[in-house]
């Protein structure tokens, strides 16, 4: 009855062809439930020799599949009637780029093919041998299946925990089983934890969300590796784990004046010193044009390791053919990875920068400092008030102030985040004509063109002029405290402006004309953790009780019964790993709900009053 139905439908389709398709996809069916994931049915048809995987994977997307993602007969044959009338590739393809349909026939978007690759590269060295998805390794680096890859969210999970390891606590995961697959809802909580996570690490994650990634936007995808690869490549440009960066201070500068710069700017400032301590002319500004013809790179490599990498690439004038000899240099000493040819000297900015933080990785070669030798204070990770600026500046990159807040408080100096962040809380509250704003804020040393004092304090004062009408309580402090990057002052101004946030967050969703108060946060949860036998209430947000982290446990199943395995849970921890575990179990599953939490597991065992507000606010903005 089926093969009659689909041939009324498609006519084209002989008999003996619709039984064949009928038998193909019967052999697809493995579980014999009359759907199959997309993946299996792209990988049929590329193994049959039928089309390419790409040519497949294009197709399907103009097959009306139900909302489930899984093919049916009927999507099965429809897909091998539109590959037979299709006479030319699908995939348009212009220096080295890739055009893909988009969520709608009427958009496309542009995949750059050197990317894919090499980040497809990068996934397949950094995570070989994973326990949990390495059988699915390596991806081929030359089609699109690593955003089908991608699509269950473990393969993103296990890179985010490669780049910033623990944290994602990967015990929360829904792993498919050799006779299951893994349901759209055990996706979606998966790549819930992806974005919630990718957020919680410094990446920008604006535009995409769960259902993108299980769908397999790939240029959203793309995006979203890259950021998580470069989160990793640049953790270790950091003068707290290299010291001898301070060797980078030009004349005149502080350690201060280093503190300033991103990254991206430490490691230009890396390149250009061992460019002069070469004595080369030339100097680079960014990771494009000034890296595209080689030379450059030719003069770093060979003062980095000079016995293995010579100058002798500088003697040809072919470019692409330079770029070899470069490439081939950097083979000699372990670091070939990110560029080819092509993209070097098309100055792919984002291959250069991974390509000169793997070499910064690999090679620094910057001289010990010297014994003794006083080079300035550098803020320890636990000291006072670093923790909190950690989440306050990841939670300002979450509303997507532009440019990015690298350091707290050097970059809030001008005013112009602190207005972007009130604009974003509160939209409309800032009258834009009257802000300053630079000119241009890019560069590679801190003494470039930047607003005059006089108008950084004219900006931060109206920020502080905004924190008070909106009711904040701000003691003491003026906008030039902002200018001259007093901590304390600081922390608070931006402490309230998250508060403010969550508030506002909350008291929407309930529909009050009141702003809810801490106190009534607190009530909200432990009426929930009330519900749960033998759960213990806490007394505030500063209740010792709280290191344990099982408090928080017993407020996610509250709020979702079942969502915690509390076989995982140590129930009377009193050293500091075990609360740290339940802690970091805590914070993956709130992730898993969709909450965008910022604070580590130390928060919680420390017992951060400001920051644990933030967790359940945000728990309670899910589900008020």
């Amino acid at each position: 009855m089926q093969a009659i139905k689909l041939q009324r439908k498609y006519p084209q389709v002989t008999q003996e062809e619709m039984f064949a398709l009928i038998e193909k996809f019967n052999a697809i069916d493995v579980d014999s439930t009359g759907r199959v994931p997309k993946t299996a049915v792209i990988s049929a048809i590329q193994s049959s020799g039928e089309a390419s995987y790409d040519r497949a994977r294009e197709t399907l997307k103009d097959v009306s599949v139900d909302a489930s993602g899984k093919v049916e007969l009927e999507d099965w044959v429809e897909l091998n009637v539109k590959l037979k009338q299709q006479a030319a590739p699908v995939l348009p393809s212009k220096a080295g780029k890739v055009t893909v349909k988009g969520s709608n026939a009427n958009v496309s978007h542009t995949i750059n093919e050197d990317e894919r690759e090499q980040f497809t590269s990068h996934i397949n060295g950094v995570l070989d041998g994973d326990p949990d998805i390495g059988s699915r390794l390596p991806i081929p680096t030359n089609n699109m299946q690593i955003f089908d890859e991608c699509r269950d969210g473990l393969l993103l999970c296990k890179l985010i925990n490669d780049s910033v390891p623990e944290t994602i606590d990967i015990r929360v995961l829904n792993m498919p089983t050799a006779k299951k697959a893994l349901n759209n809802f055990q996706m979606t909580e998966n790549n819930n934890i992806v974005i919630t996570s990718a957020k919680a690490i410094g990446c920008s994650v604006v535009n995409i969300g769960s259902t993108d990634i299980a769908e397999g936007r790939e240029h959203l995808i793309l995006g979203l590796i890259w950021q998580v690869i470069r989160r990793g490549l640049l953790k270790h440009v950091d003068i707290k784990i290299h010291p001898e960066l301070y060797r980078l201070c030009e004349e005149g500068e502080t350690i201060d004046d280093l503190l300033k710069l991103t990254p991206d700017q430490i490691l230009i400032r890396w390149f250009n010193y061992h460019l002069k301590a070469a004595g080369w002319h030339r100097r680079v500004a960014n990771f494009s044009k000034d890296v595209a013809d080689g030379e450059n790179y030719t003069v770093l490599l060979s003062q980095l390791k000079p016995e293995e990498c010579t100058r002798a690439p500088l003697q040809t004038s072919d470019r692409l053919k330079r770029a070899e000899q470069v490439l081939q240099n950097a083979d000699k000493i372990g670091c070939r990875k990110y560029l080819t040819p092509p993209s070097l000297v098309a100055g792919n900015p984002r291959l250069n920068l991974a390509f000169v933080a793997n070499l910064f990785n690999t090679w620094p070669c910057l001289a010990p400092l010297e014994p003794g030798q006083d080079f300035g204070a550098v803020e320890d990770f636990d000291a006072e008030g670093e923790r909190e600026a950690r989440v306050f500046t990841l939670w300002l990159n979450s509303l997507g102030v532009d440019p990015p807040v690298n350091n707290l408080f050097q970059d809030l100096k001008n005013g112009v985040a602190i207005l972007e962040a009130f604009d974003k809380v509160s939209p409309g509250s800032v009258v834009w004509r009257r802000v300053s704003k630079p000119r241009n804020e890019t560069g590679v040393t801190p003494n470039m063109p930047q607003l005059s004092r006089f108008k950084c304090v004219e900006n931060t004062n109206y920020a502080v002029d905004l924190a008070k009408a909106n009711g904040m309580h701000l003691v003491g402090i003026q906008g030039a405290d902002i200018v001259d990057g007093k901590k304390t002052l600081v922390l608070g101004l931006v402490w309230q402006l998250m508060r403010l946030n969550i508030v506002k967050t909350l008291t929407t969703l309930s529909g009050s004309n009141k702003p809810i108060s801490d106190t009534e946060i607190l009530k909200w949860a432990n009426g929930k953790v009330s519900t749960k036998p033998g759960a213990k209430t806490i007394r505030s947000f500063k209740d010792p009780s709280l290191s344990t982290g099982v408090w928080f446990l017993d407020l996610l199943d509250a709020l979702k019964p079942g969502i915690v395995d509390f076989s995982m849970v140590t129930k009377d921890a009193s050293e500091y790993e075990a609360k740290r575990q339940n802690a970091k179990l805590a914070i993956s599953i709130a992730r898993k709900m969709d909450a965008l939490i910022f604070l580590v597991p130390e928060d919680i065992v420390d017992v951060r009053a400001k920051l644990i507000l933030t967790f359940v606010g945000s728990l309670m903005s899910l589900r008020t």
